[in-house]
């Protein structure tokens, strides 16, 4: 089982107009030989979350044996008086002291090398020792050799240095169960900067580039373990320069803070520093500090700077720091209402976020998915990004325009969402040669990637497209407004596919469109090909990559890109709030350019709103007894798992296609979208139809939440107008949703598609926006009842720290939807299987309970809301926002097989061999210079499941506006 809440959905791509030719499958032999079963071996990792009379235990279990463990049973024993409460992902129970726990049916088998993870919570009195020996099937464990810990304790975070000046680090290194360290490597972001095998461990670099720097120290034992540190983000300065920190200051009404001011470097006599107030908020001054010497021998001690806002009033102003010969410092301090602690939470965070030195973002400013590099999600890269983490970025700096009145970073955020990920013409050089009534040929899709490539098949009736005609008018231009889903920010990969520029290279600057998932919904991001978007046949094979997915006789050098509708759609939402609150503010031309480009981009959404090949909704059985499509009866008026473009590179060539999806997930709903295209007059598209069919999506999202809701109250997870996405039969009894079928996971299915509990908390606070916004009875149905759930299976410990649920499981199925007369649903059942202290989760979770309190006075969601919040902002902060660390099992897969036919043969751009015998590692050996990799080998050898505290940029942005979000409704 993989972490809950971490994977995030695949994006499909289906070149559905390129030519290809088919290969034949790997032929593969079977046979039996006599074998006996090895001993098993076990290890176990156990932690704790501890308040004093309580606490909760989460044990990761390991098998270290060559055969799998089919089913197990874990004991061990306390020295205390600590009692069972509950348990999860297992069946708990005590006899004394003694504690068993059985597996679940859903993880009773262990392959070798794999883990599985189980917890409970206890309480106690007097001294909680922790339990020395594990039993599983009756063997003693080994116990599991733990990493050292290795603090970087200089620079300090958020520290400023004159190019070419020393930077001192410094790291503290302590292993376990009696190792020793052996050295210690300091590192810059993936680059090796120096070694140090003696404590104290320290290096001094001079030669750092002028910019951001992410610094770490990694350390290593006698017994070749290893684990790096938190990561410290400075800052070089090009020359001498005042160095001001926090840059975002809150104050409320009536009181002060401070902020520090120091040197960049050292001078040769003393510095007088001088900070006035230079724009801004007339109500905020400076009350102390305002003038500051520095001596040779005190310029790095810093020195605080105090602004005291007055008693009325609200909003921003820029204080500079300045010296004679230095850079300037700028620190922007909001003035907030005397009861606006949440907002001041909020610029706190964003401050953290927004910080170059913290490496959230690229040089570009693009916010990357994660500061760190080694993640494997649908992202196989932290410094890859995504639509998502873009449409975040809005919402961040939509808040910050609420909080603080400056609109110029939201509208700079779209302007950076356009230039970089919406696609230019020079990037779709060929839609003027799309032919509406042919949008595509079909291809099949196949159950598992063995079966690929799919067979093209023209013989399949394909509809008509009826809104690239009207988006044409509207808009003057052949070219799709929408977001490409991924993007590789660093080129890592090395495709250089640039805007506007195919495959440059590895080489190449910049950020590169790349594609990748998805053959089948059993392909995991484990088992994935990375690909370009611009397909020259550069890299790959013969015919670059196109023919590990679709196959015919011929191939085309093509351009292809995939929309994530829920990103497009939750860029419309934050446009909306953007709208609304820059005219509460008197500022709504402000932001009037940047909203009705959002229009724009909701009227391509549309997109996401049609069948695949744009074949009549319902009732699909076959491909070619699905009829084709004529207008509006091929949209399901939903928002599917994606849309997607492409066409020749060859400007004479004369093609190029467009399809939608036939698969749609509860999660991705957006009625607070639907609302705003629809009826709120700076969001309504240009095109004839584009409000009236949001208009309509928003009806039938809404009716598509009562149709998946189960008796407990979570959404299920969708429909298909595609039975195994190539218009199968659907197995007897199957209810529809206006003629689609019921599909517990939509799309795919290692791991299932809505099993994990965020999709849920993302879903319902868009609906509990659009509630809180118009008072809507069904939307208050669908929350009253998922609310309840929802708040029944969440825990407020008495520290303040909570647990919420993680991963879900689905049994029974929906009425089929009679909208005159919908059904009761009783026999769809949602259970959960175990539960997280998830960040980014419990912000989304802790906006929905927000945003629902707020319009119907429940106080149980409000006062758990905020329970949320405190927990994370108490418990859970550090250097860089707020994280939980993460034991990562499903790290086991970096060995995976991908699947390459039998005969094909290629090569990434940095020349790592693509073939019959690749792995996930394999094809991406950039991953072995990775300061965290060591934790991989040693765990593929046998060692600890690694633990990692992330830092996403979706979370973090998730927990700063929930904190906003709070202010402005609860506080």
């Amino acid at each position: 089982m993989h972490p809950p809440g971490r994977r995030r959905p695949a994006r499909r791509l289906w070149a559905a107009a390129v030519a290809a030719l088919a290969l034949p499958l790997a032929m593969v032999s079977t046979g039996t030989t006599a074998a006996h079963a090895a001993a098993l071996q076990c290890s176990v990792d156990y932690k704790t979350n501890d308040w004093g009379s309580g606490f909760t235990a989460d044990l990761t279990l390991t098998n270290r044996g060559t055969d799998a463990i089919n089913g197990w049973t874990l004991t061990y024993s306390y020295s205390g008086n600590q009692k069972l409460t509950n348990g999860w992902n297992g069946t708990w129970s005590q006899s004394g002291q003694t504690v068993t726990v059985k597996n679940a049916s859903y993880n009773a088998t262990i392959a070798a090398g794999a883990a599985v993870s189980t917890g409970a919570q206890f309480t106690y009195s007097g001294t909680n020792t922790a339990p020395t020996s594990f039993a599983v099937n009756g063997t003693t464990c080994a116990g599991a050799h733990q990493p050292p810990v290795t603090v970087l304790t200089s620079p300090t975070a958020g520290a400023t240095y004159t190019q070419g000046d020393a930077v001192p680090l410094a790291a503290t290194a302590a292993a376990a169960d009696d190792a020793s360290i052996t050295k210690v490597e300091f590192y810059d972001d993936t680059k090796l900067l120096g070694t140090d095998t003696s404590a104290p461990y320290t290096l001094s670099v001079s030669d750092l580039a002028a910019g951001s720097h992410s610094l770490l120290a990694k350390a290593y034992d006698s017994l070749g373990a290893s684990a790096e540190s938190t990561p410290v983000g400075i800052t070089v300065a090009s020359g001498p320069a005042v160095v001001a920190s926090p840059t975002q200051l809150g104050v409320q009404q009536g009181k002060s803070g401070t902020y520090e001011v120091k040197l960049s470097t050292q001078p040769s006599s003393n510095v007088t520093v001088t900070t006035t107030r230079a724009s801004g908020n007339s109500g905020l001054s400076v009350t102390g500090g305002a003038t500051l010497t520095f001596t040779p021998s005190n310029w790095n001690t810093a020195q605080k700077v105090t602004v005291t806002a007055d008693s009325s009033g609200t909003g921003a102003a820029t204080f500079e720091s300045t010296a004679p010969g230095h850079a300037k410092a700028s620190v922007t301090v909001t003035e907030l209402a005397a009861s606006k602690a949440y907002d001041a939470r909020f610029l706190d965070l964003y401050g953290k976020i927004t910080n170059p030195a913290n490496g959230y973002f690229s040089p570009e400013g693009i916010p990357y998915h994660s500061v760190e590099t080694l993640i494997v999600e649908a992202p196989d890269h932290g410094h890859e990004t995504t639509s998502e983490a873009y449409s975040y970025l809005l919402w961040l700096q939509a808040m910050y325009g609420k909080v603080t009145g400056d609109w110029s970073k939201f509208n700079g955020a779209w302007d950076l969402m356009e230039k970089y990920m919406i696609p230019t013409h020079a990037d779709q050089p060929t839609n003027s040669f799309y032919n509406a009534s042919k949008p595509a040929t079909y291809a099949p899709e196949l159950d598992t990637p063995n079966e690929y490539p799919a067979k093209l098949d023209t013989g399949v009736p394909v509809g008509s497209d009826p809104i690239a005609g009207e988006l044409k008018s509207a808009y003057g231009t052949d070219d799709v407004y929408g977001m490409h889903w991924i993007q590789d920010v660093d080129n890592v990969y090395g495709y250089g596919n640039e805007p506007g520029k195919c495959e440059a290279g590895p080489t190449a600057t910049g950020p590169s469109y790349i594609n990748t998932f998805q053959r089948g919904p059993q392909e995991s991001v484990w088992e994935t090909v990375p690909q370009p978007t611009c397909d020259a046949f550069k890299y790959g094979g013969t015919n670059g990559y196109l023919d590990l997915f679709t196959g015919d006789s011929s191939y085309a050098k093509q351009w292809k890109f995939t929309d994530a509708p829920d990103a497009d759609a939750r860029a419309v939402q934050a446009a909306y709030w953007a709208d609304v609150w820059a005219k509460q503010q008197g500022k709504g031309s402000a932001v009037s350019a940047t909203v009705a480009k959002a229009a724009k981009m909701g009227d391509y959404l549309r997109y996401a709103m049609y069948d695949k090949y744009f074949k009549k909704i319902g009732n699909c059985t076959s491909p070619s007894s699905c009829p084709a499509g004529t207008g509006k009866d091929a949209s399901h008026y939903l928002l599917s798992w994606y849309y997607a473009w492409g066409g020749a590179l060859d400007t004479s060539a004369g093609w190029a296609w467009r399809i939608g999806s036939s698969h749609v997930h509860g999660g991705y709903q957006n009625p607070l979208a639907a609302y705003a295209l629809s009826s709120y007059a700076a969001l309504k598209p240009k095109s004839a139809t584009g409000a009236s069919d949001w208009a309509k999506s928003l009806q039938r999202q809404l009716e598509f939440y009562q149709w998946l809701q189960s008796s407990e109250g979570g959404i299920a997870g969708g429909a298909t107008n595609s039975w195994q996405g190539r218009y199968a039969t659907p197995p007897s009894g199957t209810p529809t949703f206006y003629g689609m079928y019921y599909d517990w996971q939509p799309v795919y299915h290692d791991p299932p598609s809505n099993q994990w509990f965020g999709f849920q908390a993302w879903s319902m606070e868009r609906v509990a926006e659009y509630y809180q916004q118009t008072g809507n009875a069904t939307a208050k149905a669908i929350l009253d009842k998922w609310v309840k759930w929802a708040l029944s299976k969440t825990t407020i410990n008495p520290d303040g720290t909570y647990q919420i649920p993680s991963t879900l499981q689905w049994s029974g199925q929906p009425d089929t939807w009679n909208p005159s007369s919908p059904g009761s649903n009783s026999g769809l059942h949602v259970t959960v299987a175990d539960y997280t202290n998830d960040v980014g989760v419990a912000a989304a979770y802790a906006k929905t309970l927000t945003y629902y309190a707020a319009k119907s006075g429940d106080a149980q969601a409000k006062s758990t809301a905020k329970a949320l919040l405190d927990g994370m902002w108490d418990h859970y902060q550090d250097s860089l926002g707020i994280a939980v660390p993460e034991t990562r099992s499903d790290y086991s897969r970096f060995g995976d097989a991908v699947y390459v036919p039998s005969g094909w043969s290629g090569k990434m751009p940095n020349g790592d061999a693509i073939n019959s015998s690749s792995t996930f590692s394999s094809i991406r050996s950039f991953y072995k210079n990775d300061p965290a990799w060591s934790k991989i080998e040693a765990y593929l050898k046998g060692g600890a499941a690694p633990s990692f505290t992330y830092h996403r940029f979706w979370a973090q942005a998730d927990i700063a506006t929930a904190m906003g979000s709070y202010a402005e409704l609860l506080e």
